[in-house]
């Protein structure tokens, strides 16, 4: 599974990075996929990062 931030969308609320520290931090005020492909033990977390964005920035494939 891969994990991917547009950084055109993301508002820089730091939710995802909260709530899936290994796969998605912070920089320039921006979220980063830095962990992708998504390891199976943390899919499930990425993907509820990524149905809990505000602004529907994460895809999860």
């Amino acid at each position: 599974m891969k994990a991917i931030v547009d950084p055109g969308k993301c508002v820089g609320c730091e939710l995802c990075a909260g709530t899936c520290p290994e796969v998605f931090v912070m920089k320039e005020g921006k979220a980063v996929a830095v962990l992708t492909p998504v390891p199976k033990n943390l899919e499930e977390t990425a993907k509820q990062a990524a149905s809990e964005c505000p602004v529907e920035a994460i895809i999860v494939t």
